[in-house]
């Protein structure tokens, strides 16, 4: 059994896995697993990120509750924090409802510019010990530590657990890390034990605790599908792993055989670094619900500018446009068309989303408009001029 002690960095091989103490620096915070030392790929998940960073900024927030987002009646959570979390607040969940069931709440509106240097930093500490990061979003990033790979000769354990008590101390903010052998597991094992958590998910252990958990942890698996397989009767992993790849196939296509491995921990995804973004797009929540086509039209248009704005600072392009509504119900419903020719410019992105509107526009009330782009190509193969000198767009 390979103990490793998060706090000094040692590790141990010794047969006293009933010890509580790391025999070098007496630290209790020990990492116990039988293949510790053999596993390389790891993910980091920051805690509660933008609550920390602000708890960070304003140590008068430390033990308060905290919740980043914007006030008043139509904002959401961007971020709770540990303890708001305690009386019910989650991310995503309408601001007005996050405040009823913490009144005592401090709200913050988001800084995401000031979000965006600390997560630099923190891939800057990433950096010095691989140069193989795929990075998942501000917060959260895979890491392959493998040999031929790492940029310093230690066990990959030994290198997450320096990170992990480097962003600590240098960047001032608290992590949590998951060690496995592919991506899925990592991830998952990052989760197991937030906040400021170090799990570790082997080979020989995978699928015993995947069978434990329910059809939404697997990767992939969202709400819309967990309900249809609830439908189905089948709630947890294990259900799955009791079926062949054949009847997962004929259940759920393509997707079916991927779950055939993600049920017995198999994943062949590879880390991928610098991954190229898939889309770009902006949102607007608006402060009451909006039913009239005009007043609509009028929203979209400088999120139109914005999209272009961005894809300009990107030397971007996309080919396909997307309009974004969600119902004053919170139904989300998106529609998209393919330009003849992709395009890096505000007008076409609008006209385009101006047509598909008027398609959706039917009365109903709106509470967020959103538009975008996707299927991203470089500006350079974007807008060439037509017979009238414009880029067509005709859905």
């Amino acid at each position: 059994m390979a103990t490793l002690c998060r706090d000094c960095g040692i590790t141990t091989t010794a047969e006293d896995v009933q010890a509580t103490a790391c025999p070098a620096c007496g630290s209790a915070r020990q990492v116990r697993h039988p293949e510790l030392l053999d596993l390389a790929i790891a993910h980091i998940d920051c805690d509660a990120f933008y609550a920390s960073v602000e708890k960070r900024d304003n140590p008068r927030l430390i033990d308060r509750p905290v919740i980043v987002g914007h006030p008043g009646g139509r904002g959401v959570v961007t971020t709770a924090c540990y303890i708001a979390r305690r009386f019910g607040p989650r991310s995503a969940m309408p601001m007005f409802r996050a405040l009823e069931l913490c009144p005592h709440a401090v709200v913050i509106p988001p800084d995401i510019a000031k979000y965006k240097r600390v997560s630099a930093a923190i891939r800057s500490l990433f950096a010095q010990a691989t140069p193989m990061i795929e990075p998942v979003s501000l917060d959260e990033a895979y890491l392959d530590l493998g040999p031929g790979v790492r940029l310093v000769e230690r066990p990959p354990a030994v290198l997450l657990a320096r990170l992990v008590a480097a962003i600590e101390s240098r960047v001032g903010i608290t992590v949590s890390a998951g060690l496995s052998y592919n991506k899925f597991l990592a991830k998952l094992a990052s989760d197991r034990d937030k906040p400021r958590g170090f799990s570790v998910i082997g080979r020989a252990d995978a699928t015993r605790i995947l069978a434990e958990l329910p059809v939404r942890a697997l990767w992939g698996v969202g709400a819309a599908t967990a309900r249809r397989m609830a439908e189905q009767g089948i709630a947890t992993v294990a259900q799955l792993q009791a079926m062949p790849e054949a009847e997962l196939s004929a259940r759920w296509g393509k997707f079916g055989r991927q779950l055939a491995g993600l049920v017995h921990g198999i994943d062949h995804r590879p880390v991928t670094p610098d991954r190229p973004a898939k889309s770009v797009s902006t949102e607007t929540t608006f402060a009451r619900d909006i039913k009239d086509t005009a007043a609509l039209a009028r929203a979209l248009e400088p999120l139109a500018v914005s999209v272009a704005r961005r894809l300009a600072r990107e030397d971007a392009a996309g080919r396909t446009v997307v309009l974004k509504l969600k119902t004053a119900d919170f139904r989300l419903i998106t529609r998209h068309h393919r330009l003849s020719d992709p395009t890096g410019r505000a007008e076409p992105i609008l006209r385009t989303g101006l047509i598909l509107l008027n398609r959706l526009a039917d009365g109903r009330p709106f509470r967020l408009i959103g538009i975008g782009v996707t299927d991203l190509c470089p500006a350079a193969e974007a807008d060439p001029p037509d017979l009238f000198g414009t880029n067509s767009a005709t859905p």
